[in-house]
């Protein structure tokens, strides 16, 4: 199974803030970057695509052509918690940081999730279409940590190994499964 993971385009929030479950908007220059996204795909046949239900992936999946893309919870950013929209600074400041900064892949953030949790559910989402005999080319508009936590699943690196192989926003990514 060949599948074509898409990173949504930039986001519009502040240089340093944690993000991940929230909702936010997208820059000014979002058509000129799903543009160039759609013309990556151009000319693909996908089986099924799949979006996360973020409107950031949303709306590139639907500028790309495909608004029937099936939603699914599993391809969410990761899950920040307490965090969320915090600058760095704060994140860092919180006595709660230390343990996630000594053990990001297993620790939580605070009400919200560790990198070890977001991979299961993506592996659960990649098990799951995997199994699907009727499915040879798919394509997901995610997020960098999805993409990552894919990656990851294809073999391609080690957890430990995650945010040094954040793709770039609206890069467009084949693994073969």
């Amino acid at each position: 199974m060949n599948i074509y993971l898409v990173r949504h385009t930039t986001v519009d929030v502040p240089a340093g803030h944690a993000y991940g479950f929230t909702d936010v908007p997208l820059r000014s220059t979002f058509e000129a970057e799903a543009e160039q996204v759609r013309q990556q795909l151009q000319g693909l046949d996908f089986d099924k695509v799949w979006t996360s239900p973020l409107s950031r992936c949303v709306r590139l999946a639907n500028y790309c052509g495909y608004q029937d893309a099936a939603r699914d919870p599993r391809l969410r950013e990761i899950n920040m918690g307490e965090w969320e929209m915090k600058p760095w600074d704060a994140v860092t400041a919180d006595p709660q940081s230390e343990a996630w900064f000594a053990d990001w892949v297993n620790t939580p953030t605070p009400g919200g999730e560790s990198l070890m949790d977001q991979y299961c559910r993506v592996s659960d989402f990649l098990n799951e279409i995997q199994n699907q005999a009727d499915l040879n080319n798919v394509c997901l508009f995610a997020h960098g940590g999805v993409l990552t936590c894919a990656r990851i699943y294809a073999g391609m690196y080690e957890l430990k190994e995650a945010f040094k192989n954040l793709p770039a926003y609206g890069e467009v990514i084949r693994i073969t499964l």
